[in-house]
């Protein structure tokens, strides 16, 4: 794992995007197109509006979208696809976008998308981390051990209370129980990873994510069994962790 440290959420943002862009670009160049894993939440706008304004020919690249939660709409303001809509696919001239749309109900998205996956491999993945250490909708204990694409799963109170510690519901009743994840198992089939947690909120996952041996009560640390992740940290997440003991990049 690579890890990059920021002053910023704004700086974290540009370098992430950047890192993003070189391997979109690298795919692009090595076999005509790329695809891309979308996360979203309040710690990926920085990222997401760096991205959008970097020289990638998006018309090569497909993206998937990482989660959605169940029993709210497109109208709704928390939708995931709602928020991928207006902060990235209206804004780039993508050759495709593969949503998780419950239109038609948890099975057949889940068959879609999984068939869709199965295509060709996923080349970046840009991952959040939760302030429950959760990568996806993946909570502790997080099932490391299926190899479907995309499952129901159950979130748990911290990772609601995230939710509506963002704002995007008025109150915890409302925040839903359920959502469609894309699982552990999948996310680190993407040949690179791109995680880009900014904020204080994020402090204990970060501490967690970086000192800790994978487990899935801290399910980021997943992340370290993979090939090639690239963990942006800004001075607020990165606050509980001493930096001395980690090669960090500057």
């Amino acid at each position: 794992m690579k890890i990059y440290y920021s002053e910023t959420a704004e700086q974290l943002g540009a370098k992430a995007a950047q890192k993003a862009a070189e391997y979109l670009n690298e795919a692009i160049a090595e076999k005509g197109s790329a695809r891309l894993i979308l996360s979203t939440g309040a710690s990926q706008f920085t990222t997401l509006s760096a991205l959008v304004n970097l020289d990638v020919d998006w018309s090569k690249v497909e993206m998937f979208h990482l989660d959605e939660y169940i029993g709210i709409d497109e109208s709704h303001p928390a939708s995931f696809v709602k928020y991928l809509k207006e902060r990235f696919v209206s804004k780039v001239n993508l050759k495709s976008a593969h949503f998780v749309d419950l239109t038609d109900g948890a099975e057949s998205i889940i068959a879609k998308l999984t068939a869709e996956l199965a295509e060709a491999v996923v080349d970046v993945g840009i991952i959040g981390i939760g302030e429950n250490g959760h990568i996806a909708f993946n909570d502790p204990p997080a099932d490391f051990e299926t190899q479907a694409s995309y499952k129901v799963v159950n979130l748990d109170d911290k990772c609601r209370n995230q939710q509506l510690g963002e704002g995007w519901f008025p109150t915890f009743d409302d925040v839903p129980k359920q959502a469609i994840s894309m699982t552990v198992s999948q996310i680190l089939k993407c040949r690179h990873i791109v995680s880009a947690v900014p904020y204080k909120v994020k402090a204990q996952a970060i501490h967690d994510t970086l000192t800790q041996e994978v487990n899935n009560m801290v399910p980021a640390t997943a992340f370290k069994t993979h090939a090639d992740v690239n963990l942006f940290i800004d001075k607020e997440s990165a606050s509980m962790v001493d930096l001395d003991k980690f090669d960090v990049i500057k």
